[in-house]
């Protein structure tokens, strides 16, 4: 037919061009500019400046260090729980997970913030329970060990995703055979359930890894107090004493954060590599362990890990919150709303942020949207080369794509003389571009579970491109549509990393809002603010579970 391509399911030729389009600006061009000024910066003789810098191989140092010990602890908390909650029968599993992926979706900020109030001499907390050590002692968590440990909270649920999704498709026959010869159950998890989880654990590892190196929120709030400088955070430092080498320098530290995530993924990559781990067989959820005895100990850990992962954390929050200033103990007498009473009713910058964080996310959510269906459809009809190297160009780190799109929108737009710089529209491409991966993965899931033979046949009958999108594709994709908007939402209104490096004077958004407010010793109207956004994201997650029962199987991450 005219205007189409054959590709076993007819599509418009105009379709996958347009993909590739939008690939290109969102993605590929940033970063050609990105490699252009670091190109310019190795010709001028940059790059040898600052390689030469001490604070760049210190950066360095800690990046790596604190990556690697909070991927260790995120393995053992998110292995612990993945195991347990996949192939026991623990009780309570949708709970456990929903509360256990729930660090992940509050902004890194927040949780340390929250861990701040909670530990330390100063804690209102441990102040009001009289627990609280001496005052002089140092805060434990102005560390190398306390990034790490937050960098294992934050991250044990990619893990647990990681992990659980290889678990599920366990061979169940192969578990019963060993059972029945008279294996142990220790045996079989030692011989047969852990060699076959290894792909799950590496990926996981290597995604705790790369998601650790990028992390601006977390060393932030504990490492600039303490002077522990990460590559993420001397890059904020660069930009905030701005200089004629600045761009050359970010340039160079981009470079090296991209350079440790592709080595952690070659790892992955050579750890897996001459191994198959392809299951015959029966597989599924049936392959589980009766815990017997062995609950009574387990079930305990299980809920006081998460009481000190989030509950303990959220209460010192409130805490923090409720007293006039960081350190008053938490009494009757020095109980009250005023900080929250300021952030609603008398903060014009919160106010601000509020507006900008939503507008911001909620045009995120609903124009890649459009641009999602569209580019899922294209996608998933296709099978060759050139899609999968799209595919993969649509996922880039946050951190990365900030200062590429930095240095495209620093000058004014070519002939048509608008500059973008310091206002709200490069925040928002810069989101189109970060999130469009997050925006993209539920419709694609929502795709590959539709009968080709609907639309087929729609078409045979006549029914153009747009009318077949209208009503028989859009219908049947929308729980997984709706699901896409509201991750999108989820993690747009509560980002850092991308809006510290490009927000100005009336562009703060609310993570912006909740570093400054820390920063500028304001403790207890960061605590306020925080507990309202951990509020949205519990509000927006209970959305998603309502949903969940009408989506695409793994749309909804802490469900099975």
């Amino acid at each position: 037919m005219h205007g189409y391509i054959k590709t076993g399911n007819s599509q418009p030729a105009w379709l996958f061009p347009f993909v590739v389009i939008v690939v290109l600006i969102l993605s590929v061009l940033p970063l050609a500019r990105l490699a252009m000024v670091g190109i310019t910066a190795f010709a001028d003789g940059g790059v040898m400046t600052v390689l030469g810098e001490a604070s760049l191989w210190s950066a360095t140092y800690y990046t790596v260090v604190t990556a690697i010990l909070g991927t260790v602890i995120s393995l053992v908390i998110g292995c612990l729980f993945a195991f347990l909650l996949t192939l026991t029968d623990i009780r309570a599993k949708g709970l456990l997970s929903f509360f256990f992926v729930l660090p992940m979706m509050i902004p890194a900020q927040v949780t340390a913030l929250a861990w701040v109030q909670m530990s330390g001499p100063s804690s209102p907390l441990l102040k009001a329970l009289h627990i609280a050590p001496p005052l002089g002692s140092p805060q434990p968590l102005y560390s190398v060990g306390g990034i790490a440990l937050l960098y294992g909270v934050q991250h044990a649920p990619l893990v647990y995703l990681a992990l659980r999704a290889g678990l599920t498709t366990l061979p169940r026959d192969g578990v019963e055979a060993a059972r029945l010869s008279g294996a142990s159950s220790l045996r079989v998890f030692r011989d047969i359930i852990l060699p076959l989880s290894l792909p799950g654990i590496i990926a996981g590892a290597a995604i705790s890894f790369v998601s650790c190196t990028g992390n601006f929120g977390i060393p932030a709030i504990l490492g600039i107090p303490a002077s522990i400088f990460t590559l993420p955070t001397l890059i904020f430092t660069k930009f905030s004493a701005f200089t004629s080498r600045t761009f050359g320098d970010v340039t160079v530290l981009s470079a090296i954060i991209a350079v440790i995530s592709v080595i952690g993924l070659m790892i992955q990559d050579r750890a897996l590599r001459g191994r198959d781990y392809r299951v015959i067989g029966l597989s599924g959820a049936s392959a589980a362990f009766e815990l017997g005895v062995w609950r009574f100990a387990f079930t305990p850990l299980v809920w006081v890990i998460l009481f000190f992962m989030l509950a303990a954390p959220f209460f010192a929050l409130l805490a923090g919150a409720l007293v006039p200033a960081y350190g008053v103990p938490l009494t009757f007498k020095t109980m009250s709303l005023h900080a929250f009473e300021e952030i609603l009713f008398r903060q014009a910058v919160t106010r601000t942020a509020f507006i900008n964080s939503l507008s911001l996310a909620g045009a995120t959510a609903l124009c890649l949207l459009v641009v999602t269906v569209l580019a899922a459809y294209a996608l998933t009809r296709r099978k060759d080369v050139v899609s999968r190297i799209v595919s993969s160009l649509i996922e880039i780190p946050g951190i990365v794509m900030a200062v590429s799109f930095i240095l495209v929108f620093a000058a004014p737009i070519p002939i048509l003389h608008v500059s973008l710089y310091g206002t709200i529209w490069i925040i928002l491409i810069a989101y189109f571009s970060s999130f469009f991966a997050v925006s993209l993965k539920p419709v694609v899931s929502a795709f590959h579970q539709l009968d080709p033979a609907l639309e087929e046949a729609a078409r045979l009958s006549g029914a153009g491109f747009f009318r077949r999108l209208a009503d028989i594709i859009v219908p049947l994709i929308a729980p997984a549509a709706g699901a896409s908007v509201i991750l999108v939402f989820l993690i747009a209104c509560n980002e850092l990393t991308i809006s510290a490096l490009l927000w100005s004077a009336g562009t703060q958004t609310l993570g912006v809002a909740i570093y400054n407010l820390d920063d500028s010793g304001s403790s207890d109207l960061a605590s306020a603010l925080s507990v309202l956004v951990v509020l949205m994201v519990v509000v927006l997650m209970l959305l998603l579970e309502l949903l969940a029962k009408r989506l695409p199987k793994g749309v909804v991450p802490w469900r099975g």
